[in-house]
């Protein structure tokens, strides 16, 4: 297929995107939105894993800390200056903090650039690490991070943390930035750059003999991979219009690796259907930790119940198939041509 009729495709499936997306805002529920929106930022945390992980073998376990540093950054510069002279209880804000103002494009991108600050600063040594202690050192991180939020109360209003951020992020934002991420990623992946984190993923050794900067790679795709992560955590803290430490525990950095682990690692596409089907998943699945009724028999609800389903279904994810759903394979238009072309030879026939 020629690229100029990828990409006409491409921009077709866009536009089918664009026109679902302004039927769900005239048609759908708040809830049902919700989900959506949710969808759009798990799919772009996952992409962001994927390229660290699955794309470039670097076991990290810091998401959860880069999210923490794009969300804090976003909400101190969507919050109003009369927002965080009331929300900063504990200790008043720094100066620079209270007048810290900025559109909410820009808001995002500046919480994208500090993850990927962050990701400079503490790559250049962890990165040298082996797979086991890189995700040890990376988890160290993450908790730092959430500790120090905790302990900077002028910053981030500590424990507190911030209620009443704008909610910009609607389903125009979240899924404009999901495609932009996306478009990034299958860029990256189709690059030389990414051929040379599959040659790392694969054997770094061999990688090295080659002649490749194996550390400089590592260090572009953990920066690139930490902007969306922070790009995502903006895009969620004005989602969710709340964030606090709490927030930025182990579990979220688990919640987008179940996503990745499931969808496949490697694979951008695996990612996507993982990112969808998970989200709608972890809703629907709030049922049983509600009380459930059975004739005369009641069964009490257990808070957690849902994760403890998905983490079972993981572990036999890993067990059965250990691969994902898509291994490494990829969605592409001369498959789906191939398809109908075959499709109308048999009828043909």
């Amino acid at each position: 297929m020629h690229a100029k009729t990828k990409t006409m495709l491409n921009l077709m499936a866009v536009a089918v995107l664009g026109l679902f997306l302004w039927w769900a805002d005239d048609n759908l529920d708040g809830y049902q939105i919700q989900i959506l929106n949710l969808i759009a930022v798990n799919i772009i945390l996952a992409l962001s894993l994927n390229l660290i992980y699955g794309f470039t073998g670097l076991f990290s376990l810091g998401h959860a800390g880069f999210m923490a540093v794009g969300a804090y950054v976003c909400s101190v510069l969507i919050l109003s200056p009369e927002q965080k002279e009331m929300l900063f209880i504990l200790e008043p804000a720094f100066d620079w903090v209270r007048e810290a103002q900025a559109p909410f494009f820009v808001a995002v991108v500046a919480g994208g650039l500090a993850a990927a600050l962050f990701a400079v600063l503490v790559g250049i040594p962890l990165l040298r690490l082996g797979d086991d202690y890189l995700g040890m050192a990376t988890l160290g991180f993450a908790e730092i991070i959430r500790v120090l939020a905790i302990n900077a109360p002028r910053v981030t209003n500590g424990a507190l943390g911030f209620k009443g951020i704008p909610d910009y992020a609607n389903l125009y934002w979240n899924f404009g930035w999901c495609v932009l991420t996306l478009y990034v990623i299958i860029r990256l992946v189709a690059s030389n750059s990414g051929n040379v984190f599959k040659a790392i993923r694969d054997d770094e050794t061999a990688a090295k003999a080659m002649g490749v900067d194996v550390f400089r790679q590592k260090l572009l795709s953990f920066t690139i991979g930490s902007f969306f992560a922070g790009v995502g955590g903006a895009l969620l803290a004005s989602l969710l219009a709340t964030i606090d430490p709490k927030m930025f525990t182990f579990v979220l950095t688990f919640n987008v690796l179940m996503i990745v682990v499931t969808g496949g690692l490697g694979s951008i596409t695996g990612s996507i259907l993982a990112g969808i089907v998970i989200t709608i998943l972890l809703e629907w699945l709030r049922i049983v930790e509600n009380p459930l009724t059975f004739g005369d028999w009641e069964l009490q609800g257990i808070p957690g119940m849902r994760m403890v389903v998905f983490s079972l279904a993981l572990i036999c994810i890993i067990l059965f198939r250990r691969e994902g759903f898509m291994g490494k394979r990829e969605f592409n238009w001369d498959w789906v041509t191939r398809r109908f072309r075959n499709k109308a030879g048999r009828h043909a026939g």
